[in-house]
């Protein structure tokens, strides 16, 4: 080979001082200042997307009664689902997963009668189990639920026994309901007759029958009625907090028993807390 080939030119070594970089000057990084009017922006810019989450997406609810116990404990807070069994809207159905009440479901819903609150009428939440569909046939036998001829399962539900047999409550809709205050409504009374079919509790179209797990300790459909499909507000998730409570706790009202209840949690938070139920499904 030629020598052109295998050598290498070798340049001469540059100075020290013309290896080392020239310095170059960084400006200072100042913070910029946020104006009270972009603060006041943010802050609302938060609250409007909390309060869209909390009415059209989840909402949190107490429990103030133990019509649902051994599946909520008065003092359970929930976190409820808005969107899954709301009645179906069409122009966002495409993108958002819908379904229908199914017995077993555990909803919240409104109220179809009102109730007589501080000389106002309220329509109020309640939390109950959804036992029947609409087309479904039921009655109770000895505190069993029997639907369309079929006995059925009934894990979550408080047992009869002869000390709290009930022949209204336990043998529905055997012995009609009699309207009186704190039971079961005039208007339910009257419409009663009109679903009972040899023996049978009817359920009409678009509406549903809601029991507590408490049988015993609930008012329910078997005193009002049917829930109308779009009374049904949606489905709890899970128990978020469960603090020790007792049903007067949440019916007390004026400013001091408020501001005696808070400090009572303050005080107790961590000893009265159920922190076995924090996260608790639901089902």
């Amino acid at each position: 080979m030629s020598d052109r080939m295998t050598k290498k030119k070798t340049l001469p070594p540059r100075s020290a001082s013309a290896a080392q970089p020239a310095p170059v000057s960084v400006p200072a990084l100042h913070g910029v200042e946020e104006t009270p009017y972009e603060a006041l922006a943010s802050i609302c810019a938060v609250l409007v997307v909390g309060l869209f989450f909390l009415t059209f997406i989840a909402q949190n609810f107490v429990i103030p009664s133990g019509s649902m116990e051994k599946t909520l404990l008065v003092g359970d807070h929930l976190l409820v689902d808005r969107i899954t069994l709301a009645p179906p809207t069409k122009w966002i159905e495409p993108l958002v997963y819908y379904r229908k009440p199914r017995r077993g479901d555990v909803v919240v819903f409104i109220k179809p009668s009102p109730d007589q609150m501080n000389g106002k009428l309220q329509y109020l939440y309640l939390v109950k189990r959804l036992i029947g569909v609409p087309g479904d046939h039921i009655h109770m036998h000895n505190g069993i639920v029997i639907i369309n001829g079929v006995p059925q399962p009934q894990p979550y539900a408080q047992p009869t026994t002869p000390e709290n047999f009930s022949e209204f409550l336990d043998d529905f809709p055997a012995v009609p309901p009699y309207p009186q205050p704190g039971g079961a409504t005039e208007s339910w009374a009257v419409a009663f007759p009109h679903y009972v079919v040899n023996g049978n509790l009817v359920v009409p179209p678009g509406e549903y029958f809601m029991m507590g797990d408490n049988r015993h300790d609930s008012l329910d459909s078997r005193f009002w009625g049917f829930v109308p499909r779009a009374n049904i507000i949606g489905q709890p998730l899970f128990n978020y907090w469960s603090f020790k409570s007792r049903a007067s706790d949440y019916t007390q009202t004026g400013i001091g028993n408020r501001l005696a209840w808070m400090a009572h949690v303050a005080l107790h938070f961590f000893t009265d807390t159920r922190w076995k139920r924090t996260f608790h499904l639901i089902r």
